[in-house]
């Protein structure tokens, strides 16, 4: 019984592969869409690509192109050709305006872009096309049952954007030690605080904002010393404010201590 079913299942194959191999060869324009739609239902998504490539030039404008167009752009978004599929989609929906499958194609746009998303620790430049492409679904589309979906990838790329642009900042810190260089990191910090406001690393951040404030103070010419300490003073409010049990009690408190017994040198 096996060995019919796999005689059979050859069979099959072979005559998809002859019917493809047809296909590429005819100059029968309605045959080459019919052979591509049925590969696209049978899984065969290079081919499909492949004869879709040949068709588009001769479809475009043509009503059977919408159908040819989305397979087209559905077969490279599954085989992961996210830059094509991103591009195709963004194509169809701007082309098919009135099309019923436009939600889904405008959603598997911004979601292809998401994909090309890197890992934090690399240039973002493709996170925040894949953000504006999400938040632009999200708002044209409000009602989409894809919502759910979008909202969260979205979320997760702004996520991804924090996580970044504190490491950023974070590096400032580190390196001001080598280069002195205090006050850029606490010019990046307060950036990062202006563009996410609602961060879960804000504690992280205000430390970290003090401490330069801190370091920039204590190793300023007398002229601008009793100014810098005072900064550090509202840096360090700033931060208790936020959370007065903040992790990095221990140490603020010490260098707030500090900072007050420098600040009476400027009383006397």
């Amino acid at each position: 019984m096996s060995k019919y079913f796999y005689l059979l299942l050859l069979a099959v194959l072979f005559s998809s592969c002859n019917e493809y191999q047809k296909a590429l060869k005819s100059d029968d324009v309605k045959y080459q869409y019919d052979v591509a739609v049925k590969l696209y239902e049978e899984g065969k998504y290079n081919k499909v690509i492949t004869l879709a490539e040949k068709l588009k030039p001769v479809l475009k404008g043509k009503p059977s192109a919408q159908k040819l167009f989305y397979v087209y752009a559905k077969s490279m978004y599954i085989k992961k050709q996210y830059y094509n599929a991103a591009y195709e989609f963004g194509s169809f929906v701007s082309t098919y305006p009135k099309s019923d499958v436009k939600e889904e194609a405008a959603f598997l746009a911004a979601k292809s872009r998401y994909m090309l998303s890197p890992v934090y620790s690399k240039d973002q430049a493709d996170t925040y096309v894949a953000v504006s492409a999400l938040q632009s679904f999200i708002d044209t589309y409000p009602d989409s049952q894809y919502m759910d979906e979008a909202n969260q990838l979205a979320k997760e790329l702004r996520e991804k954007l924090e996580k970044k642009a504190f490491e950023i900042a974070k590096q400032y810190h580190l390196t001001a030690d080598f280069f002195g260089d205090y006050a850029a990191a606490i010019k990046t910090f307060d950036n990062f605080l202006i563009d996410f406001p609602g961060t879960k690393l804000k504690e992280d951040a205000l430390y970290y904002k003090f401490d330069s404030s801190y370091r920039l103070a204590m190793n300023s010419i007398a002229s601008k010393k009793q100014e810098r300490l005072e900064d550090a003073i509202s840096n360090y409010k700033a931060l208790v404010k936020f959370n007065g049990e903040t992790k990095y009690k221990k140490e603020v408190d010490e260098m707030f201590a500090t900072i007050e017994t420098e600040l009476q040198k400027f009383s006397k």
